[in-house]
Formats: C-alpha cells, sequence, structure tokens
C-alpha cells in the first residue's frame, strides 16, 4: 500500500509516548508522537526484513529500550556492585559508568571454568513481577522494544580474567574456551526466551566490544575459529523466537563486518569515532543493518543544525539500513531534530523531491 507523506495529518499535535526506565542509567522522559500511517513497530520490522520502511526507525522515538535492573549484570554495570557471575564492579564518576574493580579476578584459569564458576540460576528470579511493577502500565504497543544484555561472550571472559590472559586464551586454549563460551550460550538463549515471552522483546541489543579505537581485539581468523559458531547457534536460536538482533560492539571493528553477518546478526550498534560507518553499511547493508548515537554538535541549532541533520539522513538512507540513536545535549534547541528525521526520511522513502 502507498503512503503519501501528509505533514498536515503526520506532524499534528498526537500527544507524546510515555517514560519507560531506561537503560544505562540515563532517565527516562516522554517524547512526541507523529501521527503515522503505520506503527514504529511495523515500521521498524520492515527494516529489518530488508523491506522499504515508511521512514527512518530512530531509537529515540520508536522504540521501547528496556534493561531491566532486577539482572545482577545490568545493575553492576550501571551503578556498581557484583554482577552475575560474582564480579565485583566500581561505579566511576568520570564516565559515569562502572568497570571491573582493579585487582578483582574471578576465575583463575579457563581450564578451570567447569570447577570455579556457577552460572546464575534465570529461574531464581521472579521475571513477571518485575515487568508488571516496572513496564506494563508503561510499555508503548505501537513502538518495537528492544531487550539490552551486557557482557557478550568475550566480554565476560575478559571480566572473569583478564584482556591479556583472554587474548592468550583464545589461541592457546580454544577447547577450553569453546567449552565455556557453549555454556554461555545456552544461557544467553535462555534469557532471549524471559526477554521474548515476559518483556515482549521485538529485538535484542547484545554487547560484545571487539576492538580498541585503531584495530579489532582479534583477527577476523580467529574470530571466526572461536566466537562465530557460538554466536551463529545464539543468533538462529533468537530468530527462531522471532527476535531481531542488534549486535553493539565499539571499536574499530570494520575487518569483522562479514564475521558479523556470517553470525546472523541483524544490526550493528558501533562507534561511529573510528569506523567509516557508512562505507561500512554500503559494504554489508543486504546483510546486516546498523544502528548509530548521532549526536550534533551542542552549539548548532537554526538552519545549520537543519541542514545538519537532513544531510546525514539523506547519506545514511542511501548508504543502507540504518537507524539513529539520537542523543541531544542541547534541549533549548528551536530545531526539532526528531521531526526533521522524520520529514527527511519520510520524503526520501515516498519518492518525494525537494521541487515537489
Amino acid at each position: 500500500m502507498n503512503y503519501p507523506f501528509c505533514p498536515e495529518e503526520e506532524l499534528k499535535d498526537v500527544g507524546k509516548f510515555r517514560p519507560v526506565p531506561k537503560p544505562y542509567g540515563v532517565p527516562s522522559f516522554p517524547v512526541r508522537k507523529f501521527n503515522t500511517p503505520i506503527t514504529p513497530k511495523e515500521n521498524f520490522l520492515r527494516l529489518a526484513r530488508g523491506e522499504k520502511p515508511l521512514w527512518m526507525p530512530n531509537f529515540s522515538v520508536d522504540f521501547n529500550c528496556l534493561q531491566p535492573m532486577v539482572m545482577p549484570d545490568a545493575y553492576a554495570r550501571t551503578y556498581g556492585g557484583t554482577d552475575w557471575f560474582g564480579i565485583e564492579w566500581q561505579y566511576e564518576e568520570l564516565s559515569r559508568a562502572a568497570m571491573v574493580k582493579p585487582g578483582t579476578r574471578r576465575l583463575s584459569d579457563i581450564v578451570n571454568w567447569e570447577k570455579e564458576l556457577v552460572f546464575p540460576d534465570l529461574k531464581a528470579i521472579d521475571w513477571k513481577k518485575d515487568y508488571q511493577e516496572h513496564y506494563a502500565d508503561l510499555m508503548e504497543p505501537d513502538r518495537a522494544t528492544t531487550f539490552i544484555i551486557v557482557n557478550g561472550c568475550f566480554e565476560r571472559l575478559a571480566d572473569l580474567t583478564s584482556f591479556e590472559d583472554t587474548f592468550c586464551y583464545l589461541l592457546e586454549e580454544p577447547e577450553a574456551v569453546g567449552d565455556f563460551f557453549e555454556k554461555l550460550t545456552d544461557f544467553h538463549i535462555e534469557l532471549f526466551k524471559i526477554a521474548r515471552e515476559v518483556y515482549h522483546a521485538d529485538a535484542i541489543t547484545f554487547h560484545d566490544d571487539m576492538g580498541t579505537q585503531i584495530n579489532s581485539f582479534m583477527s577476523p581468523a580467529t574470530f571466526r575459529e572461536v566466537l562465530l559458531p557460538h554466536y551463529k547457534r545464539m543468533n538462529q536460536a533468537a530468530h527462531n523466537m522471532g527476535l531481531y538482533m542488534i549486535l553493539h560492539s565499539c571499536g574499530c571493528v570494520g575487518n569483522q563486518m562479514e564475521n558479523f553477518c556470517d553470525t546472523g546478526f541483524d544490526f550493528w550498534e558501533g562507534q561511529d569515532n573510528c569506523n567509516d560507518k557508512t562505507a561500512l553499511l554500503k559494504q554489508t547493508t543486504s546483510r546486516m543493518g546498523q544502528v548509530s548515537i548521532f549526536q550534533p554538535p551542542a552549539e548548532m541549532d537554526g538552519e545549520e543544525l537543519r541542514q545538519y541533520v537532513e544531510n546525514h539522513v539523506k547519506t545514511m538512507a542511501e548508504a543502507g539500513r540504518y537507524m539513529p540513536w539520537v542523543v541531544n545535549t542541547n534541549p533549548g534547541r528551536k530545531v526539532d531534530i526528531n521531526e526533521v528525521i522524520y520529514v527527511t526520511s519520510r520524503k526520501l522513502y515516498c519518492g518525494e523531491t525537494e521541487e515537489k
């Protein structure tokens, strides 16, 4: 069905989406609704399926983003404390996030993981109670829901031991690493079931940072040998549940794009200041889309800001399947960034030109 852009209808005041508890300790706030021809959820699903959306999905507007603090990992990574595997995290005021407390080591050696680690019992948490108390009355059914999970396979092993030892284990103890990742993958799949059945998730945002500012932590060959089989099984299980998979992976990881595609991730949420996101999107968009933080300079406003946002939307829409996550560091702006994204992409996707 064709949906011509009708600004008089689509931009009229129809209220705001209610705030949903946000991940990463970020305050939640209401956000403006647009009178869209289809729901934001259906629009996202079009993009995820490789179909043409009506507008560029905007994480800041179109999604319920959940990271339930009933998960010890979520709380410890945000505020400090002990995570699911007994690792102590320490809150750092400067970064407004937590890191593994210096000197902490939970696992003596990867070969000892079966003897030294106790995997969390997911049945011990009353997930339905958490959903009813914190989300049931706030969830917006017209929006897609992504359930955020931190500490993927690589990060988990590094947090349990150290980065230096983890690099060695990947090369020297592939069998023990593989057995541990197999168990960890089973754990994640069980958590996906909870996300889907209790929290009604449409997508999982799965964290596993894979690089520094200048290169990936491991070669593509090592990734294929050690990590790819487990992530491929994990993603297939998620897809069987009707979930889409978003890999959050910071660092300069452009050399891993084909691997990320081969594992079956549907989107990559990566770091803009050390990757050519546009080129990588063009390279992989037939197999994997992108999510990206979009943060216009705080001092920018007026026509300059409007043009800046329009150019970004046009560039990324031309590159492929893309969703921005808007961070507005200047809420006093005259220009509504979310509106510019919606209007610009709506015109692009329905074939309007400036002359029209």
